[in-house]
This record gives C-alpha cells, sequence and structure tokens, in this order.
C-alpha cells in the first residue's frame, strides 16, 4: 500500500517512519524541506497511486481548512482524505460535505500516542464511512500497537465520531494530569516527606493509580527533581475547551474536567508547584514546549 501524508511535524515524522516500518511505503510533504519527500502538494499527489489515501496531518484550524480546500481541487473521485489532526469535530462534517460534492471521500482519525507513538504505537479512533474505514485498515494497523486490534483502534461512527472521541480523550487527559499534579504539590509541600520522587516511584505497580501518565511523572522527576527549569504557565491545545463546550451544551455536568481547564487559565497568573508539573507532563508524553523558569 502507497498513501500520501501532509504535515511531517512532531507527530506526522514518526508516523511516517513508523507506517512504513509497518510496510506501507509512504511519501510525505511538508514545508520543511529538510524532511518533505516530495517539494510540494502536487508533486505527492502524482507519486501516489489512483485511487489514493492521503493522510492530513496539520495544526487545526485555519491550516487544516487550507490543505483540505486545496485537495479538494487537485484530486480524483475516489480518492480517500483522512484528517488526523486535532480538528473540532464540526469541522469535519464540512470537510467531509465539501469532498463528498466533488466526488471524493472523507474520513476523521482521533491519534493518541505523541511524541512516544513511533516506539509503541498509536491510539486511534476514527470516523466514516465503514467502506473507507475498511479500505485504511492496513494504515491503521501499522499505526496501532502490537495485539488485538479492539484494544488499540476504534471505528467510532460517522463522519466526526473520531474526532468527538478524542476531544473527550483529551479532557480525561486533562483531570488527569490536574489530579496527579496536585497529589504532587501536596507531597511536595509537607516537611515529613523525605523522598518525594521515591514516592510515586513506589505508586508504579501494584496501586490503583499505576498508569502511563504515573510513569511519565517519575521520568520528569529524575530529569528534574524538583522541577526547577520548568515554569509553571501551561497552555491547552483546544480540546479541553471543547469538551467542556459540549459538556455545557449537553448539559454533562463535568466538574473535574472544567477544574482542570480552568487552572491552566490560572497557570497563568500565579506560581505554582503542580502547574509545573502539568507542564512536565504534556512536555514527557507529547513534547509540547516548556517555559523555562523565571
Amino acid at each position: 500500500m502507497h498513501i500520501g501524508l501532509i504535515g511531517l511535524g512532531k507527530m506526522g515524522f514518526n508516523m511516517r517512519e513508523r507506517l512504513r516500518k509497518g510496510g506501507v511505503e509512504v511519501t510525505g510533504y511538508d514545508r520543511n524541506p529538510d524532511v518533505t519527500d516530495a517539494a510540494s502538494i502536487e508533486e505527492l499527489l502524482a507519486a501516489v497511486p489512483t485511487p489514493r489515501l492521503i493522510w492530513v496531518m496539520v495544526p487545526a484550524g485555519d491550516i487544516t481548512d487550507a490543505v483540505i480546500k486545496e485537495l479538494g481541487e487537485k484530486l480524483n473521485e475516489g480518492d480517500l482524505v483522512i484528517d488526523g489532526g486535532n480538528s473540532r469535530f464540526t469541522e469535519d462534517q464540512k470537510h467531509g460535505e465539501l469532498l463528498a460534492s466533488k466526488g471524493i471521500h472523507f474520513a476523521d482519525c482521533g491519534v493518541s500516542g505523541g511524541v512516544w507513538g513511533l516506539q509503541n504505537g498509536y491510539g486511534l479512533m476514527a470516523g466514516g464511512d465503514a467502506a473507507d474505514i475498511e479500505r485504511a485498515l492496513p494504515v491503521f494497523d501499522a499505526l496501532r500497537p502490537e495485539g488485538d486490534r479492539a484494544d488499540s483502534f476504534v471505528h467510532v461512527g460517522g463522519i466526526g465520531a473520531g474526532h468527538y472521541a478524542k476531544m473527550v480523550h483529551n479532557g480525561i487527559e486533562y483531570g488527569l494530569m490536574q489530579a496527579y499534579a496536585e497529589g504532587y504539590q501536596l507531597l511536595a509541600s509537607k516537611d515529613i516527606i523525605s523522598d518525594l520522587p521515591g514516592t510515586f516511584r513506589a505508586w508504579q505497580k501494584g496501586t490503583v493509580v499505576r498508569s502511563w501518565l504515573l510513569d511519565l511523572l517519575v521520568k520528569a522527576l529524575d530529569e528534574d527533581p524538583g522541577l526547577q527549569n520548568i515554569d509553571d504557565y501551561v497552555e491547552d491545545s483546544g480540546e479541553g475547551r471543547w469538551t467542556v463546550e459540549e459538556a455545557i451544551a449537553n448539559a454533562i455536568p463535568a466538574p473535574a474536567i472544567t477544574a482542570a481547564l480552568f487552572a491552566r487559565f490560572e497557570s497563568r497568573e500565579d506560581s505554582s508547584p503542580a502547574m509545573k508539573m502539568v507542564s512536565a507532563l504534556r512536555h514527557q508524553f507529547g513534547g509540547h514546549a516548556t517555559r523555562p523558569a523565571k
């Protein structure tokens, strides 16, 4: 199988490598000449056999919108576009309608795994027509971890469902990170705790709070035991906001996720050890930039 991949940033670059290791031929395009395989989108489309499968992995919003519109003008009937970025599910529905008017198929896929996906594989949540998802299964199988497909891949529903599931996934992630971070601050503030990193390390096996995020917390403390090199300013990618907005729109109580989002807003005003840890965790799993300590 031979696909095109547009966007070779932190995620896309590693995804191209994992796909190739999984037996999928990939022609990638990026504006960065140091990483691209093709000099232009036109050159990428010429290299991929028809009917084409083009995976878009660029930042959500205006950039994704521009790429989808360009593909709508240059692809052929029967080609398939998959948006694997972090687009809002309502945008998927607009993009699907735009491409469908030209006979081009569209699917969306929420992708989780961050900078560790190349090594560990990615969790995938796909939305779209069943035939389009079936067509792309070799791609999904190359990207996901080894083992049962159902443990790391789901066809959630129609167009937009994949990104909706990923949105909620990220909202949950907000709450989990905030809980670990607040626990970190409580432990760090108590003088009777003499081995703070060792406390978290001892939770990695056998406890009910063990998780990959906890493993990354321990790794962050190994690298910077007091988090002295990290500022407590924490960005939000948008997905946490969208999750809260959906909770409000559907009258679903989501106090933990909402509080975690508001804590990020607060981090931009006050010094907080807890928000240092949230910043450290975002860097560990997603490669998100941290700010140097003031």
